[in-house]
């Protein structure tokens, strides 16, 4: 016991090593490059134009990457847990696109003018739920989980939200057809700090959350009639873990839009490298999916600067190729 949580310690340290400098990486990095003797100076002085642009535009985007990235990363996680199927995740399920249509909708209405900006991720929150609870229904046989037909369900669900998204695009105002192509996209750049900091509240709880139902995920490894043997009350645990799920993805698509891969990747790879013991599973999780969302939001940042790519299409084109190259050499990732 002693020689696992040795081992578990130094993954997380590992980890933790990795996320500060990723973040330092992420605020030396930008249109405008400074070295981290100038970034101590800046700090120090606290005060100028290099202040403004650390604190106002690059710490935001830090805390909204990491917020968001362990949000999706950590749903992935859980989602692929309840349903026992490696290629599950927020996007595939059609939680996001649910958000995503919830959002548009809002764009469409005047509806993200209210509440100081906090509309958005309401929305988001209720298309999410709205969406998890209708694919939960139809998947339901007999008051078992059908899991053969939930990732074709999920799909069909993406594609009738994206058409709904499309026709929305077709027939608003030009003004709101740009908000919502620009949101579609997704992007870190998010102003109001009473969002963004909504975004890392609800990452936290929903890690808090899903920590209290660590044993009942490790009993789920082994199927949901063997849980039932185990004690564990596998439709209440299911439940109230498909709801949280679809609160903090709900949450994060409304804040920076539709960001693919991440719920999928990650949890790919850091299962494959530690194991299914969701102890350390989760919090590893958390953690890889913020370093990996604040990577790629620097990529976007630099890599055509002084444009920037929509984040999404830097999430899709490396968690592509990185879980073709690793499913390539390694047949355990679609193992479960």
């Amino acid at each position: 016991m002693n020689k696992k949580l040795k081992i578990w310690s130094l993954i997380i340290l590992i980890l933790l090593f990795l996320l500060l400098a990723t973040i330092l990486l992420a605020l030396l990095i930008g249109e405008v490059n400074f070295t981290f003797p100038q970034l101590i100076n800046i700090l120090q002085k606290q005060s100028g134009i290099e202040y403004s642009i650390l604190t106002n535009i690059r710490v935001p985007r830090i805390i909204l990457g990491f917020a968001v990235g362990g949000a999706l990363s950590i749903s992935g996680l859980i989602l692929q847990a309840i349903y026992r199927n490696p290629l599950v995740e927020p996007y595939t399920l059609g939680i996001s696109g649910g958000a995503a249509l919830a959002v548009a909708i809002g764009i469409v209405f005047g509806l993200n003018q209210m509440l100081a900006g906090l509309s958005l991720p309401i929305l988001g929150m209720l298309g999410a739920t709205i969406s998890i609870t209708f694919i939960y229904t139809i998947s339901m046989r007999r008051t078992h989980l059908n899991i053969n037909s939930i990732l074709l369900t999920g799909v069909m669900i993406s594609f009738i939200t994206s058409s709904a998204i499309m026709f929305l695009l077709a027939t608003t105002t030009s003004e709101k057809l740009q908000s919502i192509f620009f949101w579609t996209m997704g992007s870190l750049e998010e102003p109001n700090q009473i969002l963004i900091y909504l975004v890392l509240l609800s990452s936290v709880l929903g890690l808090l959350i899903f920590y209290y139902y660590v044993n009942q995920l490790n009993a789920l490894r082994v199927g949901e009639s063997n849980a039932k043997h185990l004690g564990v009350n596998t439709g209440g645990v299911i439940k109230i873990l498909f709801i949280v799920a679809s609160v903090i993805t709900g949450i994060s698509v409304a804040a920076v839009g539709v960001i693919g891969f991440v719920g999928l990747i990650v949890p790919h790879l850091l299962r494959s490298l530690i194991g299914n013991d969701y102890r350390i599973l989760l919090i590893s999780t958390f953690l890889g999916g913020g370093i990996f969302l604040i990577l790629s939001d620097v990529l976007a940042r630099t890599i055509i600067s002084p444009n920037e790519l929509p984040i999404g299409v830097i999430t899709g084109m490396i968690g592509g190729l990185i879980f073709i190259i690793a499913i390539s050499k390694s047949k355990k990732l679609l193992k479960f």
